[in-house]
């Protein structure tokens, strides 16, 4: 794939499923389960125990990784220098899964499962908090979904290009690789230290870091509840993650919540930065041309 401006790859149109998704705070539910899919990878799982800050600067690396995300969408001519900036920061990491096996985390398979996770996972969230997708808003969210891969550099080849080519892929994947990595127990666990964070206003700081050992338990605890029940069933059994019909149950309830809040808030309540500004900039030049 050529890396030159002239041929980069556009980011998914204004408009489409992820245009309304990817900055919505609703977004923000669903990234926990596709992160605990991802790193259920024994390659992936291997690579960010290795290599990634999330035990140090748990809340550093979830900004940038947002930030990228929404980049991917939103960032017009900008996605594609975030999509190489991300390839050439996966370019040294490297070694050896808990088979025995040699990874690097550009290897073809590895960097498209990656990106894979986000569609089952989107695709089963969405029904919970947002409603189910019909046909049309499942084909067209999969087609948007592998523009953004392209805009990552991941070749055609490496992914499968329908959904009817996708879900017999994703099934043999959770049948051969998926497993319950230290990473995923990690990011599960109700007891793992996690630091306050350290952004926002200082007096914000200092008020979170004297309430976090009481905070911290629920928190831990609602994390590990969205993380299994947002993500698709056959996910969690290859993961061998338990999952009651009292806590789908409360999924629905807290799904219903959620349903009813959101689209009343304000864009600068529902949406994100980055994704407020290019709403506003698409409002801003459709309505300049519109009156030419």
């Amino acid at each position: 794939m050529s890396t030159s401006p002239a041929h980069d790859p556009a980011p998914p149109p204004p408009g489409g499923v992820l245009w309304s998704l990817a900055g919505d705070i609703r977004g923000l539910l669903m990234l926990p389960a596709a992160l605990a899919l991802q790193v259920a990878h024994p390659a992936v799982g291997a690579g960010v125990d290795a290599h990634s800050v999330f035990r140090t600067d748990p809340w550093g690396r979830g900004e940038r990784s947002l930030r990228s995300l929404q980049l991917w969408v939103y960032g017009g001519e900008t996605a594609a220098e975030e999509g190489r900036r991300l390839r050439a920061f996966h370019r040294t990491i490297q070694g050896t899964d808990t088979r025995g096996r040699r990874y690097h985390a550009l290897a073809p398979a590895t960097y498209a499962w990656v990106h894979a996770t986000g569609f089952p996972v989107f695709h089963h969230a969405y029904r919970y908090l947002v409603r189910p997708m019909t046909e049309a808003q499942e084909r067209e969210l999969y087609a948007e979904w592998l523009q953004v891969g392209r805009v990552l550099g991941i070749h055609d080849r490496d992914m499968p290009q329908t959904i009817e080519e996708f879900w017999p892929y994703y099934r043999k994947v959770l049948a051969d690789e998926i497993e319950a990595t230290a990473v995923v127990r990690e990011l599960i666990a109700t007891d793992s230290p996690v630091p306050p964070p350290d952004r926002g206003p200082l007096p914000l700081r200092l008020l979170l870091r004297l309430l976090w050992p009481v905070l911290l338990p629920p928190l831990a605890r609602f994390r590990r509840f969205l993380t299994i029940g947002l993500m698709p069933p056959d996910a969690r059994e290859a993961i061998g993650l338990e999952w009651t019909d009292e806590q789908e149950r409360r999924l629905r309830r807290f799904g219903r919540v959620v349903r009813a809040v959101v689209p009343v808030l304000p864009e600068r309540l529902r949406y994100l930065p980055l994704a407020r500004e290019a709403r506003r900039h698409h409002r801003l030049t459709g309505a300049a041309r519109r009156a030419r």
